[in-house]
């Protein structure tokens, strides 16, 4: 079972560091790309964001690279 899920874009840079970080953190994700899922979008637009990258851990929601909110999500 994924221990984060994170809703993604396909171009978006900042989507990919936060990728990146989780696989250096050995943190396992399911991704989900909005563009690819009309019902992934809308996940989204029910937080409250328009905006990707949107990371959920837990009862954590991080919105965009936040290596600090990241840290405290994992501790």
């Amino acid at each position: 079972m994924a221990q984060a899920i994170v809703y993604t874009s396909t171009n978006c840079p900042h989507c990919k560091q936060v990728k990146s970080f989780l696989s250096d953190k050995g943190v396992s994700y399911e991704e989900r790309n909005i563009e690819q899922s009309d019902e992934f979008a809308q996940q989204v637009w029910d937080l409250g964001l328009r905006a990707v990258p949107v990371t959920l851990i837990g009862e954590y929601k991080i919105v965009g690279m936040n290596k600090l909110q990241f840290e405290k999500a994992l501790a």
